[in-house]
């Protein structure tokens, strides 16, 4: 059996070469002619599985290490009769943590104190960024039409409604089409009502947040902006890129347990559609040192002292800014970032009332 993997899919090598030859190969060349021979093909969101890529192949499995699924025709994978899987919640946790280091990092650096926060799409990684908002004080308003309407929920809002929030994070798929498209959700009269000094974040897909408009918007008006994902990625606006406040490389869910995680899904998968037992197990290496001792400050200073060190997202943030034209090459070349349930704190210099905050993140109390 032959298998096309992305090579950027940690523990390929140890997860997918049990099944047969294993080809690993940079996820945005994999094209047509490398597939002839192929019976799997394993990817992650950069690749577009479609006709064009598998046409005349014998390709019978397509796994995508990935939450999202935007990026195979699964229209055409049906029809074809070819089995696709997915990994979905893989890396929710590590997006989560990619969103509340971004929040505390900007509240703090500019000393604002939200009291609302909109999160737009309630799935795997926007319920726990609800929760962990919860968890800090903030008044959560959710926006996710396809869910309010299966789940008949009367509690959530339309995007229109929760323009005026301190913070609007986004965690949807793109969809370019249908009763709820999502592609320039954000477009750019929505973006002129947000408030002055509101919080904008994107960990989703690039294309969910109209990025000339965004430019156009933040020429005139002060908002606060941490940015995962763009438009035409990886190639970059420079523009934009200057007057956001955070911009990582398509990374927020880059923790190594998220991609582990991701990488275990597909296994499994794999196993249950070949009948195979499921042998293989991940064995991840131990931190150093994982025992973090807060400072004396106010409460966000405090908090994002504690996040910042297991998670310091400023150098993502000046990685990319150095290097905006090897943003494939960094998340590539990504070191390796563990979750925060790995590290302890002295739970002594910690107020009790921060307690809840740092249990919604996982983040060990002793």
């Amino acid at each position: 059996m032959n298998i096309v993997c992305d090579e950027n899919i940690t523990f390929a090598n140890e997860a997918f070469s049990r099944f047969g030859k294993l080809t690993l190969l940079p996820g945005r060349r994999i094209e047509n002619s490398h597939l002839t021979k192929a019976d799997i093909l394993i990817v992650r969101s950069v690749t577009d599985v479609n006709e064009k890529l598998l046409k005349g192949t014998n390709i019978k499995f397509v796994g995508t290490a990935t939450i999202g699924t935007d990026h195979l025709n699964k229209e055409y994978l049906l029809n074809k009769g070819i089995t696709y899987a997915s990994a979905p919640g893989c890396n929710s946790i590590a997006v989560s943590e990619w969103v509340i280091t971004s929040v505390l990092s900007i509240i703090s650096q500019f000393n604002l104190e939200p009291k609302t926060a909109a999160v737009i799409g309630h799935g795997n990684i926007g319920s726990k960024v609800t929760n962990i908002f919860n968890a800090l004080g903030i008044t959560v308003k959710v926006v996710d039409p396809p869910k309010a309407e299966i789940e008949n929920r009367t509690d959530f809002y339309s995007i229109d409604e929760v323009l005026g929030c301190d913070i609007l994070t986004f965690h949807t798929p793109i969809i370019k089409s249908g009763k709820y498209p999502t592609y320039h959700l954000m477009n750019e009269d929505r973006l002129s009502k947000l408030n002055t000094n509101a919080i904008l974040l994107n960990s989703s897909r690039g294309a969910v947040v109209d990025n000339k408009a965004l430019l156009k918007v933040l020429s005139n008006k002060c908002i606060f902006t941490a940015f995962d994902v763009f438009e035409n990625e990886p190639v970059m606006d420079l523009d934009l890129l200057c007057k956001l406040n955070i911009a990582t490389p398509h990374i927020a869910g880059y923790s190594l347990e998220g991609k582990v995680n991701g990488t275990k899904m597909i296994y499994d998968q794999i196993c249950d559609f070949l009948n195979v037992d499921k042998t293989w197990e991940p064995d991840l290496p131990k931190l150093d040192s994982n025992l973090l001792s807060p400072l004396d400050s106010s409460a966000y200073k405090l908090l994002n002292d504690i996040i910042q060190r297991m998670y310091p997202i400023k150098n993502d943030d000046a990685a990319l800014r150095t290097n905006p034209n090897s943003f494939d090459l960094l998340r590539k070349n990504y070191k390796a970032r563990r979750e925060f349930n790995n590290y302890s704190i002295a739970g002594i210099s910690v107020p009790k009332k921060l307690h809840p905050f740092l249990n919604a993140l996982r983040i060990n109390i002793i």
